[in-house]
C-alpha cells in the first residue's frame, strides 16, 4: 500500500545545492532539520549502508523536495515497494495488477497500463521520496564510500498512515486476485506509538479478512523502531502472511529486536557470513513460521543481500525454489546494470566460494559449483536454496533493487495449495 514518486540524485550534490558543508557523520532515528540530514548521510555513506528516514518538518522536506527534482541529472521514477513490485509484476504481459496506494497525477503517468487504480487511491498531490544515492569510492569531507549505495527520506504522511489499506482489501472481491502483496508497514515509523498501535491492530484486522486461500507475501524496509518490528513479529503481522522478504539490514535488526540467534552482532562487516544469515533465517520459521502446534501461515523468507541470496521454505508448502531464487538473482544482475540479460563483463562474483552452513550446529561445509550455482541444504523441515549473485560492477541504479528481486522470485515460486 506505500506508493509515491521517487527522486533519484547525487546525496553529495543536492546537499551542496542545499548550501550543507561537509562534517561528522551521526545516525539520526528521524530527521529534524537540514543538519539531521547532512550528519545521517554522512553516517551511512561511510558505512556504505542503505538507509530511510522520516523527515519530521513538512515545509522543509517540500522545499528540499523541490530542489531535488529540479536539479539537472535528476530522475523521477516509481516508488514505493507496493508500486514498484506492482510495475515489476505488470512487466509480464500475462499478469494484472491492482495497486492501491496514495497515487498522484505524476505517479499515475509513471505507472505501467497493466497496473490497475482503483479511483479511491487517486490523490491530487504526489508524494516525493528523496534518493541520494552515492558511488564506491566517492567521497564527501572525511566521509568515503566503501560501496555503492544509497540514503532515502520523505516526509510522507499518507503511506506513514497505512491510508489505504482498507481500500485495498475492499477492492480484492471484485479483483479476485491469486496473490497479495503487503508493503509499507515500515512507513507507520513516522506515527506517534499510539497512532501506530491502532492502526498496526486496524492493518491486522484488514489482513485477517483477505480470504486464507490467497497466499500473501510481506515485504519488509528498513526500520529503527525495536518494538514496532518486535510487534510486527510476535503478536501480530507474521502469523497472517505465508512469505516475507527482506535484506541483510532488516534480518539483523529483526533477530535484535526479538533477542533472536546472534542478536549481539552489531552490524554485518563486509558480506554478511552464510552461517549466521541462516541461523537466523531458520529461527524466523522454526520460531514463527507454520507448524503442527503453531497457528502461523508463514512457510517462505526470500532473503537478499548484494553477494548472494537465500531462499527458505518449510517442507511441503513450495516449490520450484530453484528457478525463483535464480530468477531473483538474474533480475539483480540485469536491473542494477539496466540491461536486458546478464552481460558478463558489467558483473562479477563476489559471493563466498565455500562457507558453512551454520555458526550454531554442527554445520555442513559447502563449495560452490558454477555448473549449478544454486545450492540446496536442509536443517529440520526447513530447506534452503542458496544462489550467488553476478553483482553489477558500475550500478545504473541501485533503488527498488529488492523489490524487483522478491517480485521475480515470488513470480516463479509455486505454492502448493494446502
Amino acid at each position: 500500500v506505500n506508493a509515491c514518486v521517487d527522486v533519484v540524485l547525487s546525496g553529495v550534490k543536492l546537499l551542496e545545492a542545499l548550501g550543507l558543508e561537509p562534517g561528522d557523520g551521526k545516525n539520526h532515528a528521524v530527521l529534524n532539520s537540514r543538519q539531521d540530514l547532512k550528519e545521517a548521510f554522512a553516517h551511512f555513506m561511510e558505512k556504505g549502508a542503505a538507509a530511510e528516514r522520516f523527515f519530521s518538518d513538512g515545509e522543509s522536506f517540500h522545499r528540499i523536495a523541490r530542489t531535488a527534482s529540479e536539479y539537472p541529472g535528476a530522475q523521477l521514477y516509481v516508488g514505493g515497494n507496493a508500486a514498484l513490485i506492482g510495475q515489476k509484476l505488470a512487466r509480464n504481459p500475462d499478469l494484472k495488477v491492482l495497486l492501491c496506494g496514495p497515487v498522484g497525477p505524476k505517479l499515475h503517468e509513471l505507472l505501467d497500463d497493466n497496473v490497475f487504480v482503483p479511483p479511491e487511491s487517486m490523490q491530487e498531490r504526489d508524494e516525493f521520496h528523496l534518493i541520494l544515492e552515492y558511488q564506491a569510492g566517492e567521497e564527501w569531507g572525511q566521509a568515503k564510500a566503501p560501496n555503492a549505495n544509497r540514503f532515502i527520506f520523505s516526509h510522507d504522511l499518507s503511506n506513514g498512515a497505512l491510508n489505504m489499506l482498507e481500500v485495498f482489501v475492499s477492492s480484492l472481491d471484485e479483483f479476485q486476485p491469486d496473490l497479495v502483496v503487503l508493503s509499507g508497514l515500515h512507513m507507520m515509523e513516522g506515527q506517534t506509538k499510539e497512532m501506530r498501535q491502532r492502526r498496526l491492530m486496524e492493518a491486522v484486522a484488514s489482513i485477517s479478512d483477505i480470504p486464507t486461500d490467497i497466499p500473501i507475501h510481506l515485504e519488509l524496509a528498513s526500520m529503527t523502531d525495536q518494538d514496532f518490528m518486535s510487534n510486527i513479529m510476535h503478536q501480530q503481522v507474521f502469523p497472517l502472511v505465508n512469505s516475507i522478504g527482506l535484506n541483510e539490514q532488516e534480518l539483523l535488526f529483526l533477530t535484535q529486536s526479538a533477542s533472536g540467534p546472534h542478536a549481539s552482532l552489531v552490524s554485518w562487516s563486509g558480506v554478511p557470513d552464510v552461517g549466521i544469515v541462516s541461523d537466523i533465517l531458520f529461527w524466523i520459521l522454526k520460531e514463527h513460521g507454520k507448524t503442527a502446534e503453531r497457528a502461523s501461515d508463514l512457510t517462505r523468507v526470500h532473503f537478499h543481500t548484494l553477494a548472494y541470496h537465500i531462499l527458505v521454505t518449510v517442507d511441503g508448502h513450495w516449490g520450484n525454489q530453484v528457478a525463483a531464487v535464480a530468477a531473483g538473482a538474474r533480475a539483480a544482475g540485469t536491473q542494477a546494470c539496466a540491461t536486458e540479460t546478464i552481460d558478463t563483463s558489467k558483473v562479477f562474483l563476489k559471493a563466498p566460494l565455500e562457507f558453512v552452513t551454520s555458526q550454531i550446529e554442527a554445520p555442513s561445509k559447502i563449495s560452490l559449483n558454477p555448473d549449478e550455482p544454486v545450492v540446496h541444504w536442509h536443517r529440520e523441515g526447513i530447506s534452503f536454496h542458496f544462489t550467488p549473485v553476478l553483482v553489477c560492477k558500475d550500478p545504473v541504479r541501485t533503488v527498488g533493487l529488492g523489490d524487483a528481486i522478491s517480485a521475480e522470485g515470488l513470480l516463479y515460486s509455486e505454492i502448493y495449495p494446502q
